[in-house]
């Protein structure tokens, strides 16, 4: 049953190609701003696999009681370390000893989603692709590498529930060489439940980076509605004013 599973995992995997030199490919984040389940999960995830190296410094617990948050769910479920709840959520880690330790100080995640933004896609989609893309290379230092940030500095925090993927190179009808990632380890998660956790942590990086992006976003909305029912209004006023004239 278990070698059932493993074979399953490897037809279901999505399989992530590339040729030699391209950029890579980005696939389509999915979106879940204004879903706070989704939202409440990814924080849970960034809290549990990111913040012990990134630190979201511009954020303060309280303001994720706009995700439909208790305060004290966030102390139960979200704070660790005797933080309060108007703290911002920073990491102990000093940058000169991460410097040290993996070669480059991790960096703040607050705003990762806006830099990342680029004229081939959204910072969605980049870390989407990016946290699903990492895969074995011994010849790493943390023993993991990554098609979408070669030569990375960080691990795959989230290979428990991933699996390991290895990189195979198979030739192109054209000749060429492609690279191809193929999930070796089945982890805790199925391909599928693995994307969609992934989804909902890009989703929170996402909202961190605009937590009022969905305020706003109605504001407009309501503002269009508004201009929609006053043009209305006033042409049918000229229209009356004006009928003797024309």
């Amino acid at each position: 049953m278990k070698m059932k599973s493993f074979f399953a995992a490897l037809l279901m995997v999505p399989a992530l190609a590339f040729a030699s030199g391209d950029a890579i490919h980005l696939d389509k984040a999915p979106n879940v701003q204004g879903d706070n389940a989704a939202l409440q999960n990814g924080a849970r995830l960034f809290v549990n696999y990111c913040q012990s190296c990134h630190g979201a410094s511009f954020i303060r617990y309280e303001k994720l009681m706009e995700l439909g948050l208790s305060e004290q769910q966030i102390k139960d479920n979200l704070m660790f370390t005797g933080e309060k709840i108007g703290d911002t959520m920073k990491i102990a880690m000093r940058p000169d000893e991460a410097k040290k330790w993996f070669g480059a100080t991790p960096p703040d995640l607050t705003l990762i989603a806006r830099a990342r933004a680029s004229g081939d896609g959204s910072g969605a989609d980049w870390l989407y692709t990016y946290l699903r893309s990492f895969y074995k290379d011994d010849a790493r230092p943390t023993g993991w590498n990554n098609v979408a940030f070669p030569n990375v500095g960080m691990p795959n925090v989230l290979w428990q529930l991933q699996g390991v993927q290895v990189l195979e190179t198979v030739k192109a009808e054209n000749g060429t060489e492609q690279h191809k990632l193929v999930l070796a380890e089945p982890g805790q998660l199925t391909p599928e439940q693995f994307d969609k956790q992934v989804a909902d942590l890009v989703g929170f990086m996402v909202w961190m980076g605009e937590p009022g992006a969905s305020n706003r976003r109605a504001i407009g909305v309501g503002v269009l509605i508004f201009l929609a029912v006053l043009f209305v209004s006033a042409y049918a006023l000229k229209k009356n004013y004006w009928k003797d004239i024309h």
